[in-house]
């Protein structure tokens, strides 16, 4: 529950400095784990909590590729700075190379071989990366791994 005391912070901080992008985004995102606490029924954990901000971003990253490819460059410029908002209260991401540590270490881990195991190395990975790393990126290394 402290990062919805950190998103009520903010929310005050943010209706202060009249700053509307910064209130809409953090509301949202309040929503959304409100809706998720409702959803379960039970106070939110950590990992749901990443879960659910991840959500969120991945929600803005797809539609800043529509915007770009539909030409919007008014509502490019907002999603980036919606998308830098949300990213504030993720962990740190990880970069290629780490997850490509990590996809080698769970690969060894499970004596992985070929695309027959893909699911078995996913299964074991995406906990470890949750909330950290694109799950694109991660399926894009697994692949490339397996291959």
């Amino acid at each position: 529950m402290a990062l919805l005391d950190e998103l009520n912070a903010q929310m005050k901080t943010a209706m202060k400095a009249k700053d509307k992008l910064t209130l809409s985004v953090v509301r949202m995102i309040k929503t959304a784990l409100v809706n998720e606490q409702i959803k379960t029924g039970k106070d939110l954990t950590e990992d749901d909590e990443k879960s659910v901000l991840a959500t969120q971003l991945k929600q803005r990253k797809e539609s800043l590729s529509e915007f770009q490819e539909a030409g919007r460059e008014d509502l490019v410029e907002q999603t980036q700075a919606e998308i830098k908002i949300v990213e504030q209260y993720l962990p740190a991401q990880l970069d290629e190379a780490a997850v490509s540590d990590l996809v080698d270490q769970v690969v060894a881990e499970t004596g992985a071989t070929g695309k027959a195991d893909f699911g078995k190395v996913m299964k074991a990975l995406m906990p470890r990366v949750k909330g950290q790393a694109d799950g694109a990126l991660v399926n894009r290394l697994v692949k490339a791994k397996l291959n």
